[in-house]
């Protein structure tokens, strides 16, 4: 060796190929691993969701709840804050929701908005059917309380009346939980007057409009 030059190691051919065989070796057990990993992941992965879908198709149905519709025209009962719907002939979009709660029992109330300056409220409640009801604003209604109300030249009888608390979702123009006090009436042929009281001692009245399954379609939008 001259003085002064580096100190090269040489490695034998042999002793070359097999650290590169070693190496191959183990990056085949690596894959190997999470090959079997994922293959693990993915059974037990599908053995839940076969089990879910089973305990579904094994849960009791209503005979008469309207699944198809509720594919075809979207659900109600999963409107939120942002969807699109259309009814009576206008397109509105939720802009908020409240999810109200009285003891056991759960509804929810959807600020909807045609982007024109036309806001209405669209209630959603089961008891046990699906009601939908379009509430406007009016003003000029009787204070509330009475078993009956003259009002637009109809007779409104007091169907019910308590207290129920409330989450506020998205814009409401209310506070993000609260409670309401209310007084709900129903006419001869189903129109309904409603009062709220959000905590102000100020009754808002609403006239409410029933309407069918099939006149509203919803255009859910991503979250």
């Amino acid at each position: 060796m001259v003085a002064g030059s580096p100190l090269i190691c040489e490695v034998p051919p042999d002793m070359f190929s097999d650290i590169l065989l070693g190496l191959l070796c183990v990056a085949l057990v690596v894959v190997a691993l999470a090959v079997g990993a994922f293959v693990v992941y993915k059974i037990r992965r599908d053995r839940r969701e076969a089990d879910r879908r089973a305990r579904q198709a094994a849960a009791p149905k209503d005979p008469f709840a309207d699944f198809d519709t509720d594919v075809l025209r979207g659900d109600p009962r999963a409107l939120k804050a942002g969807d699109i719907l259309d009814t009576h002939g206008e397109t509105l979009t939720v802009r908020g929701s409240l999810r109200l709660k009285e003891g056991g029992y759960h509804w929810s109330e959807h600020l909807i908005d045609t982007g024109g300056g036309v806001k209405r409220w669209l209630s959603v409640e089961e008891d046990p059917d699906l009601e939908l009801v379009l509430w406007t604003e009016v003003s000029g209604a009787p204070a509330p309380g009475g078993r009956e109300l003259q009002y637009d030249g109809k007779t409104f009888h007091l169907e019910e009346s308590g207290r129920a608390d409330y989450v506020s979702e998205a814009t409401t123009g209310l506070q993000p939980r609260g409670d309401v006090r209310y007084h709900d009436y129903r006419a001869s042929d189903d129109t309904r007057l409603s009062y709220e009281d959000f905590g102000t001692g100020r009754h808002e009245a609403a006239i409410g409009l029933v309407i069918r399954r099939e006149e509203i379609t919803i255009y859910p939008q991503s979250p």
